[in-house]
């Protein structure tokens, strides 16, 4: 529990819209959540931070909702001394001049429905921070609902993290390639998230991608379920039991061990979350390395076209 943690019973009566309120009351929070706390996401309280995350910079200065912080999941979220997710000291560098500490309670929305909140919130997670949530919907479902936006930045003051971490505290939500290959020719069921045409290895990046692989195709008996499956429509996530419906007519199950993965790690860190978050699957790893680094790796095996049976 972290110091003057926001109440949550208004988050156990879901709008008409945001389903948040079926879920977790510590992992979902809804637009209208945010909405009726702007007064308190205030740049010199460091009990409360929101903080919107974009691989386009430029949309947070079209507008954003007031009192968010900016962060640019390029810069600010990748490492610059090797190409992997921040290090202990790159992270609490990020949460201290973020104004986090460590009794914060760090509210994340973003574009693309969120895909970089939810890496985001898995770092988090990876590191142990005690409170993160994520706002349903994201920047889009804010933006195109008349939520109230801004264009005024906001800079916190920094603080001091306390207990920084020095490793990661879950470390169980991270697969690396070493766990891959490990799983292959196991019972783990692989989660494939990206697009069918990339999972039958007929491209090797979505449209409008600069980043991919040499090879494509998928992990060996990986199953596709696209990420947008996770989401209705308008963004905001599935009621629990859809999401529970979806997963189980691809044979996916409570209590199987579960790797996902896509491209570069942004969009299956949204099928993570709702697996372990909303759904409270126990055994779910992140493979954030994902395809950029399966496809590009020599001597690993590789599957194309649809699985036997698909």
């Amino acid at each position: 529990m972290t110091a003057e943690t926001p109440p949550d019973d208004d988050q156990r009566k879901p709008t008409s819209a945001s389903l948040a309120g079926r879920y977790p009351t510590d992992v979902l929070v809804s637009p209208d959540w945010v909405d009726a706390r702007l007064d308190r996401f205030d740049a010199a309280d460091p009990n409360l931070r929101l903080l919107e995350v974009d691989v386009n910079a430029s949309f947070y200065e079209e507008g954003h909702a007031p009192g968010a912080v900016g962060v640019d999941w390029r810069t600010e979220l990748r490492s610059t001394e090797v190409h992997d997710i921040l290090s202990p000291e790159e992270m609490t560098a990020f949460l201290e001049s973020s104004g986090i500490t460590e009794e914060t309670t760090v509210v994340i929305y973003g574009d693309n429905r969120n895909w970089f909140a939810a890496h985001l919130y898995w770092q988090l997670t990876y590191y142990g921070h005690p409170d993160v949530r994520i706002m349903d919907g994201g920047r889009e479902y804010w933006t195109e609902h008349d939520y109230p936006t801004t264009t005024d930045p906001v800079d916190p003051p920094a603080v001091a993290y306390g207990d920084a971490p020095d490793a990661p505290a879950r470390p169980a939500v991270r697969a690396a390639r070493t766990d891959v290959r490990a799983a292959l020719d196991t019972d783990t069921k692989f989660v494939d998230v990206r697009l069918p045409e990339e999972f039958r290895g007929e491209i090797t990046k979505p449209p409008g991608s600069n980043e991919g692989a040499m090879r494509g195709g998928h992990i060996p008996g990986a199953t596709n379920v696209f990420w947008a499956e996770n989401v209705r429509p308008d963004g905001l996530f599935k009621s629990p039991e859809e999401l529970a419906a979806v997963y189980e007519s691809w044979g996916i199950t409570p209590e199987d061990d579960i790797i996902v993965y896509c491209r570069i790690g942004e969009r299956s860190s949204v099928t993570w979350f709702v697996l372990e978050e909303l759904l409270g699957y126990e055994h779910v790893r992140h493979y954030d390395g994902s395809w950029t680094e399966w496809g590009n790796m020599i001597g690993v095996p590789i599957e194309v076209g649809e699985p036997d049976g698909g």
